[in-house]
């Protein structure tokens, strides 16, 4: 049996701060007036992931509930809470979303970003959705998966994968690839085994 890594999903509990995992795609969050409250949420790739994302959701505490958007995408995101405000407050830079200074990516984080906005791509690799709206975010987060063992490649424009998606991390490689599978654990149900990152060995991945 291998050894659980300490920084994969199954090592410890999920907790409130690993909401930040959905910051890392398109997620947002906004301080309500003075700021004592916050709201958080994100538009999803396909309405499928929303079952799974509102229960890893409720696991930390938080409830999201569909919203309406005036594009029809389907949205996630909670009411205005006050034990938002510390995510808020890490995540943001005025009013803009930002990547805190050091951030770390660990199993759980991952697991919910991959929940959210992950899907295998045409090579045997897998994408982690970027948030499109917040470039400034991008380099942190390559830098923060390069720090977690999983050296991404950042999807651009000249990419065939942008055109399905927009910005993306790409995880290629079999040692990047079985390093993603130790951490973000194994499929949640309802989410289909084909959009989670699977590891096919060295000669497939």
């Amino acid at each position: 049996m291998a050894q659980l890594s300490l920084f994969s999903a199954e090592a410890r509990p999920v907790r409130l701060a690993d909401l930040a995992g959905l910051l890392c795609g398109p997620g947002q969050i906004a301080r309500f007036g003075t700021g004592e409250t916050a709201r958080l949420s994100i538009v999803l790739p396909d309405a499928d992931r929303a079952p799974a994302v509102r229960a890893a959701a409720a696991a930390t505490g938080i409830r999201l509930e569909p919203a309406a958007a005036e594009d029809g995408a389907p949205t996630l995101r909670t009411a205005f809470r006050c034990d938002l405000v510390g995510l808020a407050q890490l995540w943001t830079r005025g009013a803009t979303k930002a990547v805190p200074e050091h951030f770390q990516l660990d199993g759980p984080l991952l697991r919910l970003w991959a929940l959210a906005a992950g899907r295998a791509d045409e090579r045997g690799g897998y994408l982690l959705l970027l948030d499109p709206d917040v470039p400034g975010t991008h380099q942190p987060l390559v830098a923060a998966a390069t720090r977690a063992g999983i050296s991404p490649a950042r999807v651009g424009p000249a990419d065939r994968e942008w055109e399905l998606g927009g910005p993306a991390l790409r995880i290629s490689g079999a040692r990047r690839m079985q390093r993603l599978v130790e951490l973000v654990g194994p499929p949640p149900e309802r989410v289909p085994a084909a959009a989670w990152p699977r590891y096919w060995g060295r000669n497939g991945a």
